[in-house]
Parts: C-alpha cells; structure tokens; sequence
C-alpha cells in the first residue's frame, strides 16, 4: 500500500505531465493550424511557402520544449507513473481536446458534428483500455 507521501508524488507527477502535454499541444495546433487562420485573415497572402514552414517550425519548437520534459518526467521508465503506451493514449486524447477548443474559438465556421464527439468517445474509452491491468 502507497503510503500519503508517495502518493502524492506520484498524483503531482501525473499532473505535471498532463498539464506540459496541454502546453505542447496548445503550441502543436498554431504551429500546424495558425498559418490557415493567417490565410483566412488574408494575412500571409503572398508570403513565400517556405515562410510558412520556417514560421510553424519556430512555433513547433516550444511544442518539443513541452513534450520532451512532459514525456521524461511522465514515463515509468524515468519513474513517472505512466508506461509509453499509456502516455501517447493521454498526449493522444489532450491533443483531440486542445485541438477542439481553440478551432472552436478561431475557426467560427466549423461545427462539431455528432461523429466528432463519436470519434472523441472512441478516444476516452482507449484511454480506459490503456490504463487496464
């Protein structure tokens, strides 16, 4: 039986992990959807496609700045509580969610559809089977 403390550990572990999986998945979605709203602002009309790329990179750096601690401090392999399977199933699951919420907010025209929250609940129940002993 876990004693108060190692409990804690291990709960402030697990949460730290998600909350650098949300960060890097927040980065993940400008780095690889913000240049459509730039287009769609008519912002970067014009703007050569290597720009683009260089742009998402730069974006995509603070991604990795995120996930590569949120996936060392998280693994079991480093004393975390969760194995690899288990932290791709979360990352997989925080990276739907985030995703959503912020196309919500800056893509007006695009809904949620029934099939949408389908596939999400398909998401949910992999993250139950993950964590199945």
């Amino acid at each position: 039986m876990l004693n108060l403390h190692t409990f804690f550990k291990i709960l402030m572990t697990a949460v730290w992990t998600i909350l650098l999986l949300v960060a890097s998945n927040i980065f993940m979605t400008f780095a690889w959807y913000g240049q459509l709203k730039l287009a769609e602002m008519k912002i970067s009309d014009g703007w050569p496609l290597i720009i683009i790329i260089l742009m998402s990179w730069g974006i995509a750096l603070f991604e990795y700045i995120f996930m590569v601690p949120a996936n060392r401090i998280g693994s079991d392999i480093n004393g975390g509580p969760f194995n690899i399977m288990q932290l791709k199933v979360l990352q997989e699951v925080i990276s739907l969610s985030v995703f959503t919420v912020i196309i919500s907010i800056l893509f007006k025209g695009q809904e949620i559809h029934w099939n949408h929250i389908a596939a999400f609940l398909c998401l949910v129940m992999a993250v139950y089977f993950v964590f199945l002993k």
